[in-house]
């Protein structure tokens, strides 16, 4: 089911970019101006999507029972680094190389201007957004973010483990996070101008910390509903101040992976689930080459292809499909590989329970 959901976000970030970037999309808008419309406007809120999926895998990882404290917050934090960095960068040099040839057949907003030293170390370094540097490609600001939670969590975790010591403290982290989705949408998440900050997103991604806390089949009925609570009661009352369909959405996905994030389908081998099941795998790779394959084509419809509706309308076509194609290729010649090769340089996620021994995980 987590599959299903990212690889039906992936796919819609990619129309969302072909439908707001053009200039393809432009020209075939007369053919279905309501779905380009709608993708242009509402597509990128797919993205709450993974910011859930991310909180709930990394609460699986990091905290599966929902107590505080973990044995090495620098190095899961390296960890986390070595696992998305690595592509990200190899998909930066791709997004260069992509606005150098588009540049060569048209001149359009989304080419990118060639880097500098300093612009290319910031998005190494995932500081490209908070440093105020122009992103490389679209994304690119997903993925500083995504790492910013992941190191806030680690940290929470870590300091939950601190403030409890040796006394067994089971609702201590769940308090938490509910406190930090809390000031995250009745605060950070009503105001712009921390969008590239991790407090910004964390209502997204704490929710889905939340529902695989709540999701485990194993707790008592009281102590699930009380989770529930937890994730419902601050979404309701911040959409109740401000509505926002992003996080509306974000709360429906939360909502959908309490109850159905821990089943199985993938048993189904004859059937379509096997295609839902690679697209969620190689979810991530999509992401990272998308927009420099959309470039590119858009760049070549442009200059090569006449500004009919029709023709134009197939380059879009033509342009999502490649960027699964290249999404599928990226991912087993390049994140696939560096993630074999570079795991040596992180050591196993430790996790430190209360009343147990550390467990090493697979993180």
């Amino acid at each position: 089911m987590i599959n299903l959901l990212k690889a039906g976000a992936a796919q819609l970030i990619v129309l969302h970019h072909l439908a707001f970037y053009g200039p393809m999309a432009d020209a075939a808008r007369p053919l279905m101006p309501p779905i380009i419309d709608w993708l242009d406007q509402y597509g990128r809120i797919a993205v709450q999507a993974f910011l859930v999926i991310s909180g709930f895998l990394v609460a699986k990882s990091l905290s599966p029972s929902g107590v505080p404290g973990i044995g090495n917050p620098l190095g899961t934090i390296w960890r986390r680094y070595i696992k998305l960095a690595p592509p990200f960068i190899v998909a930066m040099f791709l997004a260069i190389g992509a606005s150098a040839l588009a540049r060569t057949w048209m001149v359009h907003d989304s080419i990118s201007a060639p880097p500098n030293m300093s612009q290319l170390a910031a998005h190494v370094l995932l500081l490209h957004s908070v440093l105020g540097y122009e992103s490389l490609s679209a994304g690119a600001w997903y993925v500083a973010i995504d790492f910013q939670l992941y190191a806030l969590i680690t940290c929470l975790l870590w300091l939950g483990g601190r403030i409890a010591g040796n006394r067994f403290m089971p609702w201590l982290m769940p308090l938490l996070v509910t406190l930090g989705v809390s000031i995250s949408l009745l605060y950070f998440n009503r105001d712009a101008d921390f969008d590239v900050w991790a407090p910004y997103f964390f209502g997204s991604y704490g929710l889905g910390i939340l529902a695989w806390w709540a999701s485990d089949p194993r707790r008592p009925f009281i102590a699930t509903f009380s989770l529930l609570l937890m994730m419902v009661v601050p979404a309701v009352l911040a959409l109740e101040l401000d509505f926002r369909i992003r996080i509306a959405v974000a709360s429906v996905v939360a909502c959908f992976l309490c109850l159905y994030g821990r089943t199985r389908l993938s048993t189904y081998a004859n059937s379509g689930w096997s295609l839902i099941n690679y697209l969620g795998k190689i979810s991530y790779s999509i992401f990272l080459v998308h927009f420099p394959v959309c470039l590119v084509v858009n760049a070549a419809f442009t200059r090569f292809v006449p500004n009919d509706a029709y023709l134009q309308g197939a380059g879009v076509v033509w342009a999502w499909a490649a960027s699964v194609a290249s999404g599928a290729v990226f991912y087993h010649w390049v994140e696939a590989p560096l993630g074999r090769f570079l795991a040596g340089l992180a050591k196993p996620v430790v996790v430190q329970s209360f009343g147990t021994k550390p467990a090493r995980l697979r993180g």
